[in-house]
C-alpha cells in the first residue's frame, strides 16, 4: 500500500474516533455542570476541564481570554468552531477529505457514512443547539461515529487498509482515556474534605459514563465506585476496550500483523511492544506509589510518539 494511502485511512479513523471523543467530554462536562453543588463543593470548572480534557485550552484562552470559560463558547469552540483544528466540526471535515483522498480503497458503506455525516453536519446551525438539542446532537455524533466503526468492521477485507483503520482508531482512543483520567485526578481532585462525597463519586462515576464503563465496571467489580478502582479499570484491565492496556494491546496486534505483511520491523514496534508488555504486567499499587500524574502524562508522551514512530514507519 502506498504510504499516502495509509496515511488518510490512518487519519479518518482517527479525526471520527476524535470526534466521538470530543462528544463524550462535552456530554460529560454538561452532565455534572448541572449539578448545583458541584462548584462549590470541588472547587472546579467543568467547562474549564472539558477544555483541558480535549486538548484546547490554550486555543481557546488566546481567542477568548480565561475569564470567557461557559457553556455556550465551550460547547462552540469544541463542536462547532472551523478555526478549531480540532472541534468536531474539524474532524468530521478533516475525515471526509480523508476520505475523499482514497475512496477506492473505502468500502462503499464506509464513505457514505463519512459523507452524509459531512452533509447533515454542514446543515446544522450551531446557535439552535442549546438544552435537549445539545444532548441530541452528541448522541447524533456518537451514532454516526458508530456506525461509520460498524460499517468498517462489518464491510473491510482484514488486510493492510484494515490494520490501519485500527491503528488509527486505538491511538486516539488510548490518549483520550489517559486525558480523562488525568484531568479528573490531578485537576479535578476536590478537597480533603469532600474526597468520598456524593459529589466524589458522582465525579468517578462520570467518568466511567464518559468511556462507556459504567455498567462494564460494576459487573467486574460488584462494588461501590473507588478512585484506584476506577484507574485500574481504565488502565490495566484489558476486558475494558477502551482501557490504556487494550488500546496500546490492539495497536500492538496490528503492528506486528504489519511487520509479517511487509516483512520488515522497526523502532514503532518496539515501543508497541515495550508498552504493552509495562501494561500488561503493571500493578495498580505501584502506579499510585510513583505517581497516577506522572504515570498518565508519561504514558500521554509515549503515545504520542508511538504514533510519530508509526507515521515514520508506514505513512510518510
Amino acid at each position: 500500500m502506498l504510504s499516502r494511502t495509509a496515511d488518510n485511512i490512518y487519519w479518518l479513523s482517527r479525526n471520527m474516533e476524535r470526534a466521538e471523543n470530543l462528544a463524550r467530554i462535552i456530554e460529560d462536562a454538561h452532565r455534572m455542570a448541572l449539578l448545583p453543588s458541584s462548584a462549590a463543593e470541588g472547587g472546579y470548572d467543568e467547562w474549564k476541564s472539558a477544555l483541558i480534557s480535549a486538548g484546547v485550552a490554550g486555543g481557546f484562552v488566546a481567542r477568548h481570554g480565561e475569564e470567557a470559560v461557559d457553556q455556550r463558547r465551550v460547547v462552540d469552540y469544541i463542536a462547532f468552531d472551523r478555526d478549531n483544528p480540532s472541534s468536531i466540526r474539524s474532524c468530521v471535515e478533516n475525515a471526509r477529505r480523508n476520505a475523499r483522498s482514497v475512496r477506492t480503497a473505502l468500502t462503499s458503506e464506509m464513505w457514505e457514512s463519512i459523507n452524509s455525516t459531512w452533509m447533515e453536519m454542514n446543515r446544522l446551525d450551531p446557535s439552535a443547539i442549546t438544552g435537549t438539542e445539545l444532548r441530541n446532537f452528541l448522541d447524533w455524533i456518537k451514532e454516526r461515529v458508530t456506525l461509520f466503526r460498524g460499517s468498517a468492521y462489518g464491510t473491510m477485507i482484514r488486510d493492510d487498509a484494515y490494520a490501519f483503520v485500527r491503528l488509527g482508531t486505538y491511538v486516539e482512543r488510548g490518549d483520550n482515556t489517559a486525558r480523562i483520567l488525568d484531568v479528573k485526578y490531578n485537576i479535578l481532585l476536590p478537597p480533603e474534605e469532600t474526597v468520598g462525597g456524593a459529589v466524589d463519586e458522582y465525579q468517578w462515576m462520570s467518568i466511567l459514563r464518559a468511556v462507556s464503563a459504567h455498567r462494564s465496571f460494576h459487573w467486574l467489580y460488584r462494588t461501590n465506585v473507588r478512585p484506584w478502582l476506577v484507574a485500574e479499570f481504565l488502565i490495566l484491565r484489558p476486558e475494558m476496550p477502551r482501557s490504556l492496556v487494550a488500546c496500546v494491546g490492539e495497536v500492538d496486534t496490528q503492528l506486528d500483523y504489519l511487520a509479517k505483511l511487509y516483512g520488515r520491523r522497526a523502532e514503532c514496534h518496539r515501543q508497541a511492544g515495550q508498552l504493552h508488555a509495562q501494561l500488561t504486567y503493571g500493578r495498580t499499587e505501584d502506579i499510585f506509589q510513583a505517581g497516577l500524574h506522572e504515570f498518565l502524562t508519561d504514558f500521554i508522551m509515549r503515545n504520542a510518539r508511538l504514533s510519530d514512530e508509526i507515521q515514520r514507519c508506514y505513512l510518510s
